[in-house]
């Protein structure tokens, strides 16, 4: 039988309005704005390029390569990443951050001159109530910057992506003015931001569809919608999905949810999420690169993936408990992976390129031990297998493997 068949998906059952379109670009902020956590390391050119040919392997569409206008150091990896680009000719897009200030746009265009790869400039602005009160902002100034940094960049061949900060906190009527004036001097995409992570899913949605109505519709421009979202209150996927479903036509995210403070919106969970809502193009895309992406930013920046972070996580799919293991290792002995990996999975684990971890501890049944002792081939013993269970009961935590075959060599002697 086929195991989708054994499955009611109410996942497919979407209300009217609520299915989320397609294709839906991505756009990787990982060796951007995800290094402005204030725990990373800055990772070296050569462990950036590691990563993008990564990217490139997931079928990532674009990258944020870096902001230029930080100095020298950004201006060499941007540089080194582009000309990787070009000399691989990879299918991955490219974008650079820019303040809407020419001295941040300028070296994206001397970058494109020296390396021929096309860069899109993303430039950003803050733009709710309360940064232009702390700033001392108005209203004028604003669009007044916005139409001076988008004209620029325009002016050098750039293609202009144009950002407003905090977007999610910003009032109708400046954000309607602010990209209207942005998308009359030339730019042909708009990223909206949820930069202090305040948004909730129904938020995303009025925000979204607002600016799609109120501003891209009219402009009689084809315009694309980015979304960029923060994970504060722990939404940022589903306010990612929230953005897709009112329209949004690419999401941005960070790698492992890097990021400052709580981090970026975890590209890696969107990339599963879309892959398995069957949401174009993502359905056909293989994503078995997954978790080596995940370890690479993991060990090129120091943060450490959590042990139950989904998917990736060493305990992804992992468990010691009797009565989980008992179901996944009956469908085993069915000669039916995917039904192992789907028993006590919402997300089958053969689909990333990993197996279900059967272990051993004090929530653990004999099957366990059994079954542990049969993939490696080690005879299946009463006395091997009542040495080991008993270990697990008097254990306060999973079984090492030193442990367990602690327990095997003795039982050997024993005999």
């Amino acid at each position: 039988m086929n195991t989708s068949d054994l499955i009611y998906d109410w996942n497919q059952n979407f209300p009217p309005g609520l299915k989320p379109p397609g294709p839906i670009l991505i756009n990787d902020e990982s060796l951007r704005d995800g290094l402005q956590s204030p725990s990373v390391r800055d990772p070296s050119i050569a462990e950036k390029i590691e990563i993008l040919h990564l990217m490139e392997a997931l079928g990532i569409n674009s990258l944020d390569l870096g902001l230029p206008g930080a100095g020298p150091r950004a201006v060499d990896a941007v540089t080194a990443l582009a000309r990787e680009i070009v000399a691989h000719r990879m299918k991955i897009g490219a974008n650079c951050a820019a303040r809407t200030h020419e001295n941040d746009i300028r070296p994206i265009g001397d970058i494109v001159q020296k390396t021929g790869l096309p860069i899109e400039a993303a430039t950003f602005i803050g733009s709710s109530p309360i940064r232009r009160f702390t700033e001392g902002w108005t209203d004028d100034f604003l669009l007044h910057t916005t139409e001076k940094a988008v004209k620029y960049a325009v002016s050098l061949g750039l293609d202009c992506m144009y950002v407003t900060e905090d977007t999610s906190r910003c009032d109708p009527e400046t954000v309607k003015r602010l990209y209207s004036t942005a998308i009359a001097c030339g730019a042909r995409a708009i990223c909206i931001c949820d930069t202090a992570g305040h948004a909730t899913p129904m938020g995303v949605l009025a925000l979204v569809r607002f600016v799609i109505a109120e501003v891209v519709r009219p402009s009689g421009e084809k315009v694309r919608v980015d979304w960029h979202g923060h994970s504060d209150r722990g939404l940022a996927i589903a306010n990612s999905m929230a953005a897709i479903i009112a329209g949004a036509n690419s999401v941005h995210g960070c790698a492992i949810g890097l990021g400052e403070r709580v981090g970026n919106t975890q590209v890696d969970q969107m990339l599963v999420n879309l892959k398995l809502m069957g949401i174009a193009p993502w359905e056909q895309q293989d994503l078995t690169k997954l978790k080596e992406y995940c370890q690479a930013i993991s060990r090129a920046t120091g943060v450490p993936i959590p042990k139950n972070y989904p998917v990736v996580g060493d305990d992804a799919f992992r468990t010691a408990t009797g009565v989980h293991a008992a179901a996944i290792i009956k469908a085993y002995h069915k000669n039916d992976v995917v039904l192992a990996n789907t028993v006590y999975s919402g997300v089958p684990s053969h689909v990333f390129g990993l197996d279900q971890i059967i272990d051993i501890g004090p929530m653990s049944g004999k099957s366990n031990v059994l079954f542990w002792l049969e993939r490696r081939g080690i005879p299946t013993t009463d006395d091997t297998v009542e040495r080991i269970y008993r270990r697990a009961k008097q254990s306060d935590h999973t079984l090492t493997e030193a442990e367990i075959l602690e327990c095997v060599d003795v039982a050997v002697k024993q005999r």
